[in-house]
């Protein structure tokens, strides 16, 4: 099924002004420079949520720590895992269970502290712990050592199997093997926290810039929760501050593509992130840089909502929305920025077969493509249970492409599953997270960026329990033998989990997958160094120079 459409909004919306709106630098100021000063201006297209690094898990959030916060350790320009306080990759011993890390001598905090092992110890003690409510505790469970007693049994998070053996030695012992463990400590939540300063401030740690304490490339002013705009400026406690070239980032939160496409055009913006109708418009454009990411966007299809069982609890619902999707006339029509259509849950080029090669999705294949006819099969099944006229809410953010590709997907279902009726509700994002976080949707948008690279980062979000209310024994026994007992036995965990992604999206058509996010970057050429990780934050400047 191929259906060309010609989507009228569009070329309303390249006919919009830009009223009104404004960077919070002058243009005349962007990407300045003042002897060794370099400022340059960003954009994010959500506020900051937290940058309490136990509660967020958002991109912005995420974008911001990961310049604000540094870790044992980083991905660099390659995607390649490398030391951060670390001063070299972990000692890990035979059995793949322990590891032993050393500290740098010149990590401080923004305060002058030193960062020692203990400041580990004490933010991953508190990430264990249920009390925080942290939302990447699940990565603890069944890794680190206690993780899960501590989580599930009530076990004390001082038992987490994470030690000090100095100021400067850290020892981890881990449950099992986890071939990924050195990439998830990239991740923000393991990131070191200053006990003496997060105590001091409470709840109220990193809920505004004066509550933050950083250890990484800069510091983070103008921020609290509600702002629209905030500024990363140089740390000089870094250790590396010699090689850190700008002085000033300020960001500026733009949900609208013409508005940044605007910006970009008049100076007040170094990079804006555009779709559709700019990207075409600008294909020759030498500013256009088209960034390959690994975020899946998708939508979750909730079973139960309030403890009783909705439309999407019948499997023939599930799948006849799976079937009536034309996710390539969304990538070629509505996006038209180097998004690709998704036929599977693990994205192309993140992940290799550990002895062929070969990757993932080419192991893996297609599952679920487009079919009208499979689409009305099981609709026309379905409606002998649920009836003739059925109306479904569909949850989105307001950022302007998920929008767009909501309404476009309105349109494709009600044309192809008659008696149907889609309404879209566009919200925030921290509220559309929220409320699938909650299970109070029916369909949603849901977006998954890997946290580490592996393709379990990305199967593990759709073990049971989960938001989604699907449940299934042969999903959840299947991801326990690979994360139980494949550990060293590389290509057995990668066939296992080739099957886990066909029991989840074709078997039981748990989520329908729709598209993986390609970025189209309008990128002023004076500003280089710039990286965009496959996992982790999506956008790296740390060592970037405006020249």
């Amino acid at each position: 099924m191929k259906k060309k459409i010609v989507w009228g909004w569009m070329s309303l919306m390249m006919t919009t002004t830009l009223v009104g709106c404004t960077t919070g630098q002058n243009a005349e100021n962007t990407s300045s420079e003042n002897g060794n000063e370099q400022t340059v201006n960003l954009m994010e297209s959500n506020e900051v949520a937290s940058m309490n690094t136990l509660v967020t898990q958002d991109t912005a959030s995420i974008n911001a720590q990961v310049h604000v916060f540094e870790g044992l350790y980083r991905i660099d320009q390659d995607n390649e895992v490398v030391p951060a306080v670390a001063t070299d990759m972990p000692e890990i011993s035979e059995d793949g269970r322990t590891y032993t890390i050393q500290l740098r001598d010149d990590a401080n905090w923004s305060n002058g502290d030193p960062v020692t092992a203990d400041d580990f110890v004490y933010a991953w003690q508190r990430l264990a712990s249920p009390e925080n409510e942290a939302n990447y505790m699940f990565l603890l469970d069944g890794t680190i050592e206690n993780g899960a007693e501590i989580i599930n049994d009530g076990m004390s998070p001082e038992e987490l199997g994470v030690t000090a053996i100095n100021d400067k030695e850290l020892e981890i012992q881990l449950e099992k093997p986890v071939p990924y463990f050195t990439s998830l400590m990239t991740f923000p939540p393991f990131s070191p926290q200053n006990e003496a300063f997060v105590e001091e401030q409470g709840r109220e740690y990193g809920n505004n810039s004066e509550q933050i304490l950083s250890n990484g490339a800069f510091n983070m002013e103008n921020w609290d929760q509600s702002s629209i705009e905030w500024d990363l400026t140089k740390n000089p406690e870094y250790y590396d501050a010699d090689k850190v070239q700008l002085e000033n980032v300020h960001v500026d939160v733009i949900k609208e593509a013409v508005t940044s496409f605007n910006l970009f055009q008049s100076g007040e913006l170094d990079q804006a992130e555009i779709f559709g109708e700019h990207v075409k418009q600008n294909e020759d454009n030498p500013d256009l840089q088209k960034v390959p990411d690994s975020k899946i966007f998708y939508f979750k299809m909730n079973q139960q909502k309030n403890d009783q069982d909705t439309i999407f609890a019948n499997s023939d619902v599930r799948k006849a929305i799976a079937y009536a999707i034309d996710k390539e006339s969304i990538v070629d029509e509505v996006l038209a920025d180097g998004s690709s259509a998704s036929y599977g849950y693990i994205p192309k080029d993140f992940v290799k077969n550990p002895e062929t090669e070969a990757d993932f999705r080419e192991d893996a294949g297609v599952l679920m493509e487009s079919n009208e006819e499979k689409a009305k099969e099981h609709w026309d099944k379905a409606k002998e249970e649920i009836g003739d006229e059925i109306t479904i809410e569909l949850l989105t953010s307001d950022e302007d492409d998920e929008k767009k590709v909501a309404e476009a997907v309105q349109y494709q279902l009600q044309e192809a599953l008659p008696g149907l009726t889609l309404e879209v509700k566009s919200v925030p994002l921290n509220n559309s997270i929220e409320l699938t976080s909650n299970s109070e949707y029916e369909l949603a948008m849901g977006r998954w960026g890997p946290d580490y690279q592996d393709p379990m980062t990305y199967l593990e979000s759709l073990r049971s329990p989960n938001n989604t209310n699907y449940e299934s024994e042969d999903y959840n026994e299947l991801l326990d033998q690979i994360s139980n007992d494949y550990g060293n036995d590389p290509e057995t965990r990668w066939q296992a989990m080739i099957e886990a992604e066909r029991i989840l999206v074709e078997e039981d058509t748990a989520i329908v997958p729709l598209y993986q996010q390609t970025r189209s970057l309008l990128i002023n050429d004076n500003l280089n160094g710039m990286y965009y990780p496959s996992f982790g934050a999506s956008t790296i400047f740390k060592y970037a120079t405006y020249e």
